[in-house]
């Protein structure tokens, strides 16, 4: 971002992912591995001064080592201060990437729901809190919230994320439609299957419906730079979630009749 003109770097003369993105102060949370880890590399080989946050200090360490970044280990819900100290007191960008998979059915435990809530959603509104009365002054901020496509659409086997992922794309439209003509920029991710951790963790549903197209860490990084070029909100690594959203919102009985017979291949298979 720029100085205090309320001028984003995206907007100036020659502007694109490189403007928006070279010398900014760039916090992500959720980085010590997967997609949290090639956003701060990316960032970071574009020019970005960038904290890693994890809540793992030595994956957070690892990576700041690696790509010449300052690691600020804890709760993404708790180091704002911190990253912003770290950064020499401005904060441009802020990867709300943190998150949890949070497999379960209507019938997972309280603190399975509770948990999933308070990191998927509640992490990107506390950060929001703490960011938005500088940004707003300045006229100049960007929000970046990792989602999914389960929050676009659903995923099987999976209801506390799901829901708590259609949450996190709520607060995330709420912000751009409220604060974009005072300077903030927001950018979506919604991914489906990509190569980390958290496709492992989602078992035989991942197996299923993610794996056979997943895509690498680095292609969502790829997708997310090119938004920032392009002011654009929703950001799709693979772009036939498009149509599945579409589908989603003009015949939902058959959208939903579609995704029922997934859930019985599942169940199936589960069997």
């Amino acid at each position: 971002m720029s100085g205090n003109t309320g001028t984003d770097r995206g907007t100036e003369p020659g502007g694109g992912a490189g403007d928006a993105v070279r010398g900014a102060g760039v916090v992500v949370t959720g980085a010590g591995g997967g997609i949290g880890a090639a956003l701060a590399r990316r960032f970071a080989a574009e020019g970005a001064r960038v904290v890693v946050n994890d809540i793992d200090a030595d994956r957070a360490g690892a990576v700041a080592a690696e790509i010449g970044g300052t690691a600020v280990p804890g709760d993404a819900s708790a180091v704002v201060d911190a990253a912003r100290e770290a950064l020499g007191g401005r904060v441009d960008i802020w990867c709300a990437n943190a998150g949890l998979s949070s497999p379960g059915d209507a019938f997972a435990e309280e603190d399975v729901w509770a948990a999933a809530w308070d990191v998927n959603v509640m992490a990107h509104v506390r950060a929001a809190r703490a960011l938005l009365p500088e940004w707003l002054e300045r006229g100049s901020g960007r929000f970046v919230s990792t989602v999914s496509a389960a929050g676009l659409l659903t995923m099987i086997g999976a209801a506390p994320y799901s829901v708590s992922k259609h949450a996190a794309l709520a607060f995330a439209e709420w912000l751009s439609l409220t604060y974009r003509h005072r300077g903030l920029k927001v950018h979506a991710i919604c991914p489906q299957g990509v190569r980390t951790d958290m496709l492992t963790a989602a078992g035989s549903a991942g197996e299923l419906v993610l794996a056979p197209t997943a895509i690498e860490p680095e292609d969502v990084a790829d997708a997310l730079l090119d938004a920032v070029a392009a002011d654009r909100f929703l950001v799709l690594p693979h772009p036939e979630v498009a149509d599945y959203y579409r589908n989603r919102a003009t015949d939902p009985e058959r959208w939903l009749g579609t995704m029922n017979k997934v859930q019985r291949a599942w169940e199936t298979g589960a069997r």
